[in-house]
């Protein structure tokens, strides 16, 4: 299997797999074991990232990253915008293992203001939005500065969401493919 487990034991981060819990925009819990998993090619940049927001004093916070197919499935039959959620059949760079989505942290592992929360489906989410306070849109700046020198690719709709650079080309992986399912 291409996934490497990311833990807190083993990188410098936070993690709170909010799909893992009710606190999601679904209201259910959709993924049973709070494990988090990206594709080892996207491994280089995510050490990267840590390794860049810690010069600048931010510690990533992972919201979601591996998404099985079946877990996409649910999402969509929740709310089915392809805005904010990539149809099953096409599938999602989550549903491949290279897509991460997070925030920054300050040293006391507060969440920076980012002008709307997590999983936030509207145009106020936008990368470049201007509605928002002005701290918010530095906040994401530094956010998007320190992914894009990373490496990653962003998706302009959440300012959350990073993804490797032609993420379509990485097979589709379903919950049942894993060693240990997390559904």
């Amino acid at each position: 299997m291409d996934l490497i487990k990311i833990t807190k034991k083993k990188y410098p981060i936070e993690i709170d797999l909010l799909y893992a819990t009710k606190k999601n925009f679904t209201g259910k819990q959709i993924y049973k074991k709070k494990d988090c998993y990206l594709h080892k090619e996207a491994l280089p940049l995510f050490k990267k990232s840590i390794a860049i927001a810690q010069k600048l004093d931010y510690k990533i916070k992972i919201f979601d990253a591996f998404r099985p197919t079946e877990a996409q499935w649910k999402l969509w039959e929740h709310t089915p915008d392809d805005n904010f959620i990539a149809h099953p059949k096409k599938g999602s760079p989550h549903s491949r293992g290279v897509a991460i989505d997070l925030t920054l942290v300050n040293k006391n592992n507060k969440e920076l203001d980012m002008g709307t929360g997590f999983d936030s489906f509207s145009k106020k989410s936008f990368h470049g939005n201007t509605s928002i306070n002005k701290k918010a849109q530095k906040n994401r700046l530094i956010l998007l500065g320190i992914m894009s020198a990373a490496g990653w690719d962003f998706y302009k709709k959440e300012w959350w969401h990073y993804q490797l650079f032609n993420s379509k080309k990485y097979k589709l992986i379903k919950n049942n493919m894993l060693k240990k399912p997390i559904m």
